[in-house]
């Protein structure tokens, strides 16, 4: 892992995200990259060249001035860190830079909604998710000395997402941890019988050329599972492959009770297949 991209924008979520990424980076000697977007409105450039050109400034020299306080930290010293200031307004273009960066992850702090499905999506985020070739790493809260030692992969065990296994199964390498493969059977349409299961199950181990412990799991729907599944096996981590522009909502449907809402802050790792 030699770069890691965060996006910015002065916010909490943004300052939890910093924290992992800059205690990564000392652990792996990776580079930083903070990319903030001023997003300047499309008036701003209806004006004179003159007027533009001042108040362009002024939002550049405004954003660096908020950058240089933002990453005035104690735990970025004696870091390498690059930062990116561009005027870009849709979170989709952080991709873009990950991939021109040849970055090797992207860490970002999630403004989703309250519930279990803000534990894997939120609205900026999942515009990241859905077009990163880069893996993203979602940080739903603050995590002091950001640590993995059980790291859980829902898959839906068809063998084109053995190659984001892969991944999964190097990241949980580098932090030693243990890694746990879930399916999640649900009730209804979702429903797959022991025999269907079966031979998910041995396409998958087939596919991937060594035998593997995989988990099968049952719940309601795919999400709720994946959750209480994390739970069960105190996980510090779930990892999730995603499918380009379907983003995660193939992974959600139905309703989750109130109860749940606000309860979630596990890490999510998505892996584009």
């Amino acid at each position: 892992m030699k770069r890691i991209l965060i996006p910015v924008d002065f916010s909490e979520h943004s300052q939890n995200a910093l924290e992992v990424g800059a205690t990564l980076a000392n652990r792996f000697g990776a580079r930083l990259i903070l990319f903030h977007m001023i997003g300047v409105s499309g008036a701003v450039f209806a004006k004179s060249e003159l007027e533009e050109q001042e108040e362009v400034k002024y939002y550049l020299k405004l954003a660096r001035e908020k950058l240089a306080s933002f990453l005035d930290k104690p735990y970025l010293k004696g870091l390498q860190i690059e930062t990116i200031i561009q005027n870009l307004k849709d979170f989709a273009e952080v991709a873009a830079v990950a991939g021109e960066k040849q970055a090797d992850l992207i860490v970002m702090g999630s403004h989703g909604t309250s519930g279990v499905s803000a534990f894997f999506v939120g609205s900026n985020t999942e515009k990241v998710v859905r077009t990163s070739e880069t893996p993203v790493l979602v940080i739903k809260s603050k995590k002091t000395d950001f640590a993995v030692t059980t790291l859980v992969f829902a898959s839906d065990l068809q063998p084109q997402s053995i190659p984001a296994y892969k991944k999964v199964e190097h990241f949980a390498q580098l932090f030693s941890a243990e890694l746990k493969l879930v399916y999640v059977n649900t009730v209804g349409a979702g429903f797959r019988s022991n025999g269907q299961i079966q031979e998910y199950t041995r396409r998958f181990v087939t596919a991937l050329g060594k035998d593997i412990p995989i988990t099968i799991y049952n719940d309601y729907s795919v999400e709720l599972g994946i959750y209480n599944y994390a739970k069960t096996v105190n996980a510090d981590m779930v990892a999730l492959p995603t499918h380009g522009r379907k983003g995660l909502a193939h992974f959600f449907w139905g309703s989750i009770g109130e109860h749940l809402a606000n309860t979630v802050a596990l890490p999510v790792l998505t892996i584009k297949i």
